[in-house]
């Protein structure tokens, strides 16, 4: 299964600075796709080699510095995501879910984002967390042990991360209803991938977003594999068409491409904004690394399809379309290079220096005036704690 667009593979590359309609290619995209299978429909508007191209319903104009910001935003956000791997690999975290190869993808959806919008994120949105202001280090005490989520999640309208598949859309569906009966004009963001797609939380939640006309966007990060379960045994049909069965529109991004996903996810939060109800976003993407740091993908994927997937990588299209049209030079790229080692030096000290945590405080605030038998549960685990003292003193 390929992400390029059929225009993209029809049409040859072009001298930089070009641009291309894909309007002329839309009758012939969705020919084919009735046709066969195997060939999406998607919007693109920066192909896999940095051509910049047009769509007849989603395009953008972006100046040069919000170009070299997105560029910006991805790169420290995989220079984040490889310390947090290397940090797990040596120990100092239980566990961590790679976004590597989703950059595009969340970094397009989260800035479209209003400050005033509301994100129910998974587990793996470290770049959706970086554009919401979450200081990157406050991700990381879940997965080092020593706190339940590490922020506020009012403080960057960003909810705590959620481990339990699907669950999440449940709550930014209840969360759009609340805020459509206050009468505000924000919008909520939930993201969720393939295989949650799946579940029963996820598909409830389209039912009452779509009935509710709730103002809330779902963002599927279609990344191929659910753990070790390929796309295509969850699916019959591309994800995003499941939408209509439930009333709402749908549509399938290029999750590679960091404008495209930035356009449609801002026409989405848009309409949702107006009163026009949900809209499901499929971002076709890839996830390049494990699961997560307990995954061996080597097991289940075959490397000629990570090659496939990597001659697709979102920051270096992005990258050669900066070159090609001259928005960034040599300095910019050193300079970037520079900050992404002091991010990376700064994440390792601050993970380092974070503080154990009173074993005792996970029973402070199970009931909000206390319980009997978390009493005596507070007891029992005072009294192990004490006997492995006891052991040490020995």
């Amino acid at each position: 299964m390929t992400v390029e667009s059929t225009a993209a593979r029809k049409t040859t590359r072009r001298s930089s600075g070009t641009k291309r309609t894909a309007s002329a290619s839309t009758s012939t995209t969705k020919k084919a796709t009735a046709t066969t299978a195997t060939e999406p429909e998607l919007v693109q508007l920066l192909t896999p080699e940095g051509e910049r191209v047009q769509h007849p319903e989603y395009d953008i104009d972006l100046s040069a510095e919000e170009l070299r910001g997105l560029y910006r935003d991805m790169v420290l956000t995989r220079r984040f995501d490889a310390e947090a791997t290397a940090l797990q690999r040596q120990g100092e975290l239980g566990l961590w879910a790679s976004l590597l190869g989703q950059e595009a993808a969340q970094i397009g959806s989260g800035r479209a984002l209003r400050d005033d919008d509301y994100v129910f994120p998974t587990y793996r949105e470290h770049g959706v967390a970086w554009c919401r202001g979450v200081d990157p280090t406050n991700l990381l005490g879940m997965f080092r042990g020593v706190n339940n989520g590490g922020w506020d999640p009012n403080s960057n309208n960003f909810h705590l991360y959620t481990i339990v598949l699907g669950s999440q859309t449940l709550h930014a569906t209840g969360y759009a209803m609340g805020i459509a009966k206050d009468g505000a004009d924000s919008a909520v963001l939930a993201y969720f991938g393939d295989g949650a797609s799946s579940q029963g939380d996820v598909n409830e939640s389209f039912v009452f977003s779509a009935v509710y006309n709730a103002p809330v966007v779902f963002f599927c990060q279609n990344n191929q594999w659910a753990i070790s379960e390929p796309i295509e045994k969850q699916t019959r049909v591309p994800l995003y068409q499941r939408a209509r069965g439930f009333g709402f529109p749908g549509v399938r991004v290029d999750g590679n491409d960091v404008l495209a996903c930035l356009a449609v996810t801002r026409s989405a939060l848009e309409r949702a904004r107006r009163g026009e109800g949900p809209t499901l976003i499929e971002a076709f993407t890839y996830r390049m690394a494990a699961h997560t740091t307990s995954d061996d993908p080597t097991r289940y994927r075959r490397d000629a399809e990570r090659e496939a997937w990597e001659a697709k990588d979102p920051i270096l299209r992005l990258k050669a379309y900066l070159e090609n049209e001259g928005h960034a030079d040599a300095a910019f790229f050193e300079e970037l290079e520079a900050e992404s080692e002091t991010l990376g030096k700064h994440v390792r000290e601050v993970v380092r220096a974070m503080p154990v945590p009173d074993h005792m405080a996970m029973f402070d605030h199970t009931y909000a005036d206390g319980h009997a038998l978390v009493d005596e549960e507070r007891a029992q685990f005072a009294a192990y704690q004490a006997s492995f003292e006891g052991g040490e003193a020995e």
